[in-house]
């Protein structure tokens, strides 16, 4: 119960580079580095010619549940009749085995005249 409790609040965040198309570099706890192939600024303002990068730094963000706390004040009909039946059949299950049970104890073994299992046997000599 523990570990689903921890993987369900459990958030982390997926650090992917690209270079193109192809994925560089993935990182899970720190940001990325890069393939070192990043644009630099231009140096002068008035460039028209902008060239577009090629290498694109995405971020996968997977939250985890906030809230643990359960409400039980909206339980419907058909789970409080399950609740009840559960627990009382359950209750009930162990009734009346107090007495060690046994079908054996008016039946008497048949008279043992000879022994059956000497006959069938049979030995190589």
């Amino acid at each position: 119960m523990a570990f689903v409790v921890l993987f369900s609040t459990l958030s982390f965040t997926v650090n992917m580079h690209f270079c193109g198309d192809t994925l560089v570099e993935t990182a899970l706890f720190h940001k990325t580095k890069g393939c070192g192939m990043e644009m630099q600024s231009p140096s002068t303002e008035g460039c028209a010619i902008i060239k577009k990068n090629c290498c694109n730094d995405e971020q996968l963000v997977v939250d985890g549940q906030d809230e643990l706390q359960l409400s039980i004040d909206t339980i419907s009909f058909e789970q409080q009749l399950f609740l009840v039946s559960f627990v009382y059949t359950y209750i009930t299950l162990f009734e009346g085995l107090d007495k060690n049970v046994s079908s054996y104890e008016q039946y008497k073994p048949p008279p043992f005249i000879r022994q059956i299992y000497k006959f069938d046997e049979t030995f190589l000599i």
